[in-house]
C-alpha cells in the first residue's frame, strides 16, 4: 500500500489454534488473573519479597513454555500453583525451608469433618493480622502451604491435592495438623 511517498509494510503472522486449545483459553487468559494470588502465595512460601517475585517469575516461564502440556479441561489453577510449588521446592530457599521441616506421619490422627465457622476461623477473623501473620511464618511449609491454598485461596481438597500432588485424606490430616499448629502458635505469641 502506498501513501504518497511512504510505503506501509503489514506483516501478518498465522497462527494455527487447534479449536481444543481455543476453547480451553489463552495463556495470558487463565494466568494473569492469578498473578497477585500467586504473588502471594510465593511471599507467603518464602517470607521474602524479592524472592517471591522471582518464584512468580520463573513459575509463569515454565507454566509459558510447557502450557502445550496442559490438558484442556482440567483445573489450571491447580496445574500453575504446583507449578509455583515445585519451583520453590526446587529453589535455594525451598530446599533450605524444606531441610527444616521435621518429618511427621501421615494419616495417624482423627479427622474431624470441615466447619463453617471454626475455632481456628473465628480465631484468624478476631487476631491482631500481624500476630496471625507472624504465627503462620513460623509454621512449617507443608503447614503452612496446605492452611494458605485452603484458607485464603479457598481451593477444594480436590484441587489441594492436585497441586500438592498427595491424596485427599492426607490434605485432611494436614489441614487439621496445620490448622492445631497456628492455633497453638497464635497462643504461645499471645503469651497462653
Amino acid at each position: 500500500m502506498g501513501y504518497g511517498n511512504k510505503t506501509l509494510v503489514r506483516w501478518f503472522t498465522l497462527v494455527y489454534v487447534s479449536e481444543e486449545r481455543s476453547l480451553s483459553g489463552s495463556f495470558e487468559e487463565l494466568a494473569m488473573p492469578l498473578f497477585d494470588r500467586l504473588y502471594n502465595f510465593a511471599h507467603w512460601l518464602t517470607q521474602d519479597r524479592q524472592e517471591a517475585e522471582d518464584l512468580v517469575q520463573e513459575t509463569y516461564v515454565k507454566a509459558l513454555k510447557g502450557f502445550s502440556s496442559f490438558r484442556p479441561g482440567t483445573n489450571f489453577r491447580a496445574w500453575i500453583y504446583q507449578i509455583l510449588r515445585n519451583t520453590f521446592f526446587t529453589s535455594r530457599t525451598g530446599l533450605k525451608a524444606a531441610a527444616t521441616v521435621p518429618l511427621d506421619l501421615e494419616g495417624d490422627e482423627q479427622i474431624l469433618p470441615p466447619a463453617n465457622d471454626t475455632p481456628e476461623s473465628i480465631l484468624l477473623q478476631r487476631s491482631d493480622q500481624q500476630l496471625v501473620q507472624e504465627a503462620l511464618g513460623r509454621l512449617p511449609v507443608s503447614h503452612r502451604e496446605v492452611l494458605l491454598l485452603s484458607e485464603f485461596e479457598e481451593m477444594s481438597y480436590q484441587e489441594i491435592s492436585a497441586t500438592l500432588a498427595i491424596p485427599i485424606g492426607t490434605v485432611m490430616s494436614r489441614l487439621s495438623r496445620a490448622r492445631r499448629a497456628l492455633r497453638d502458635a497464635v497462643q504461645k505469641l499471645q503469651g497462653k
